[in-house]
């Protein structure tokens, strides 16, 4: 899912910092006009994108790639706004201590998957007008099932649409399509695990739900 150094042409990179910096501006303003205490929303972005670092390594095989959880859609529906800047912190520690992703390609990966988390969080949010179990099992699971398919549209369409001149197109094309492939079943999977996270936290603990 992560898109390494080199695989982009620099004024793609340019763009994606450029985007990456205005929505992180966007997004502590808009959490920062809530009601909810800061002390909190820190500690809770904390929390999520420890995780979001952590589960990065833990590694599925499904020929031809191997896949990894990414919790965009529940870091959605947790943090809200601040799930995008939360991501990107994730991120970049996962490219300063492991080389996981890259530096210059850090901006196109944070909109990539922290612009699927709100994208995810937006569905949520409209899906969850009704009350009840049914209504956050179903947000949820779009929600998680969306944080990851949003994340592998935008990153596949990134590469097909910079692919070099020198590779042969085809090869690529089919290299990054496999790829997309292989992560159906790890939405599938997402979405599930964040609308079971969803009802249990709508039993234990509702205002964890934004």
């Amino acid at each position: 899912m992560h898109i390494p150094d080199g695989m982009l042409p620099g004024e793609i990179c340019a763009a994606g910092y450029a985007g990456t910096a205005v929505l992180t501006w966007f997004c502590i303003k808009k959490a920062r006009s809530t009601n909810e205490d800061s002390t909190i929303i820190v500690s809770r972005a904390s929390v999520m994108a420890a995780a979001f670092f952590v589960v990065s390594w833990v590694h599925i095989p499904l020929p031809p790639v191997s896949v990894h959880p990414i919790l965009a859609g529940l870091m959605g529906i947790i943090l809200g706004w601040i799930s995008f800047p939360a991501i990107l912190v994730g991120l970049f520690f996962q490219a300063a201590m492991f080389g996981h992703g890259g530096f210059t390609t850090l901006g196109v990966n944070a909109l990539s998957m922290g612009g699927a988390a709100l994208l995810a969080w937006a569905m949520y949010r409209l899906l969850r007008r009704k009350q009840g179990e049914r209504a956050i099992l179903i947000s949820g699971f779009v929600a998680g099932f969306a944080g990851v398919s949003l994340a592998v549209i935008f990153t596949g369409s990134v590469l097909i649409l910079t692919i070099p001149a020198y590779i042969d197109s085809g090869t690529e094309l089919s290299a990054i399509l496999a790829m997309a492939a292989a992560h159906l079943p790890l939405a599938l999977a997402e979405g599930v695990f964040t609308a079971l996270v969803a009802r249990f936290l709508l039993r234990v603990k509702p205002d964890m739900l934004l």
